[in-house]
């Protein structure tokens, strides 16, 4: 048997037990939140969006006073010709907002999955000029964080990750997802961004693991275990059709902020036309926030007005 059909093998097996134990285990979540604030903030360019993201935020009052915050954007890979990653100038003005609403600390982390130089990235990306700019932001490769042990819902057959003490120390956890199509899951949005917070170092590239045990329940276990507690969303410069990473870029001019992620994803596969229920990973992930508009409050912009077809695999 050779290493290529080995590890195909222990793949399947790892899938069928995680199908066996859900159906043992019967996992719940508890609902966090009774109503949800979504606002949608027209963006029709990157120039404007420290004034946008300020707007949003004022919008959400988040209490930040005194926190200290974590942003964790979308960095898997840089093509100057391709939306896949979380804008620098969204990332840098949101720290500089929050920094002005009063965050003690504001550090933006990621765990890119496919690129292990995560240096080049933020130079490529343009991301580390931004930092500088703002400055007091520090980053934090969360691929070589310090680790502690996480126990796990259930929804796959993992009882524990081990994540980095960077996520589980800080009081704010916001997502900032790039919106985008995704040809695995619909969508990868601010639930699907926690990916990047499992450590490549301990747990490889680009996260098989996560794979193996199927990415929808990967990603309900990691919502339930690392609370999401504001979202920022960036769909000023989206992806559709074979995303994450070879899609088409559309322009659908919007940053979208919520203080509940399962609302954020709710509202963004609303803006691209696609209906919520029918993504797996966030109808499982619903009882943790609100999925229905009935229980959402609505700001800034209506649906109506930015709504678009994207194109799916």
């Amino acid at each position: 048997m050779n290493r290529r059909t080995m590890l195909q093998g222990t793949a399947l097996a790892l899938t069928g037990g995680a199908v066996a134990h859900q159906l043992s285990r019967r996992p719940r979540l508890r609902r966090r939140v009774e109503r949800s604030t979504v606002a949608i903030l027209r963006c029709s360019d990157y120039s404007l969006a420290p004034e946008v993201v300020a707007d949003g935020l004022r919008l959400l009052s988040p209490a930040v006073r005194g926190k200290r915050v974590l942003l964790k954007p979308n960095l898997v890979e840089y093509s100057p010709k391709a939306s896949i990653n979380t804008h620098p100038m969204v990332i840098a003005s949101a720290a500089d907002s929050l920094y002005r609403l009063g965050a003690a600390d504001v550090i933006v982390a990621e765990g890119p999955g496919h690129v292990r130089d995560t240096d080049q990235l933020l130079h490529e990306c343009g991301l580390a000029a931004q930092l500088a700019a703002v400055g007091r932001i520090r980053f934090v490769d969360l691929n070589f964080d310090s680790v502690r042990r996480v126990s796990l819902a259930g929804f796959t057959a993992l009882r524990e990750l081990w994540l980095p003490e960077t996520v589980l120390g800080a009081d704010v956890v916001i997502s900032m997802p790039k919106v985008k199509t995704h040809h695995w899951t619909g969508v990868t949005l601010g639930l699907k961004n926690l990916f990047g917070i499992v450590p490549g170092s301990v747990y490889g590239w680009p996260k098989n693991i996560l794979h193996w045990q199927g990415i929808d329940n990967s990603i309900v276990d990691l919502a339930a275990a690392v609370p999401v507690h504001y979202v920022i969303a960036d769909g000023v410069e989206a992806m559709e059709g074979n995303g994450p990473l070879h899609g088409q870029s559309r322009h659908l001019g919007c940053l979208v902020f919520a203080n509940d992620p399962i609302a954020a994803d709710a509202t963004c596969c609303r803006l691209m036309c696609i209906a919520p229920k029918r993504v797996r990973h966030v109808s499982m992930a619903s009882p943790l926030g609100r999925l229905a508009p009935g229980h959402i409050d609505e700001l800034g912009e209506s649906l109506d007005s930015m709504r678009q077809l994207f194109q799916t695999t």
